[in-house]
């Protein structure tokens, strides 16, 4: 995995409906997402500022996503 980039919620969910993620449903300010092929489910916080590097790597590595040179 290369160097983690800064994302919003917003643009950490469109990465995850990429990957095949849809949402399951919502509690409160988290989006809920699964995966029928992999059986993975994450949780993404909706906030509007960026989120800290260390929840993007924790929520990318739960469901399986590597992020590729260019994004």
């Amino acid at each position: 995995m290369s160097k983690i980039p800064r994302l919003t919620s917003r643009e950490l969910m469109r990465l995850l409906k990429d990957a095949g993620f849809y949402i399951d449903h919502t509690t409160g300010s988290h989006y809920i997402f699964y995966n029928n092929e992999t059986k993975r489910r994450v949780v993404v916080p909706y906030h509007s500022k960026v989120l800290p590097i260390g929840t993007i790597k924790s929520i990318l590595n739960s469901a399986g996503v590597e992020i590729k040179k260019g994004i």
